[in-house]
């Protein structure tokens, strides 16, 4: 096997593989938070304790993938694109 072809093989295996895991779990950790929802502080002695909420995932500590956005943006387009509004739709011909 030549190794563009041995590389091409790679990148579809890669593809199939994250939209496999977008459609199975369409939600990742927050980066920021580390899935926890909030900041660790620590107080004078050193304990941790609970920070504030964080702002990026509004305290769920989970956020949405690039490729389930990515469909879902795809999605919305296609049903605003190809449904017709009741206006527009004739009655079928009786006959």
């Amino acid at each position: 096997m030549t190794p563009i072809l041995l590389a091409v093989a790679c990148l579809i295996a890669v593809t199939l593989g994250y939209g496999g895991l977008c459609a199975a779990s369409p939600f990742g950790d927050c980066r920021r938070c580390h899935g926890m929802g909030h900041a660790l502080k620590t107080d004078r002695k050193g304990r941790l304790k609970r920070g504030k909420n964080c702002r990026r995932c509004k305290a769920t500590g989970k956020r949405i993938r690039a490729g389930r956005w990515l469909y879902n943006r795809w999605a919305r387009i296609y049903r605003a694109g190809t449904d017709t509004p009741a206006a527009v739709r004739r009655p079928a011909a009786k006959g």
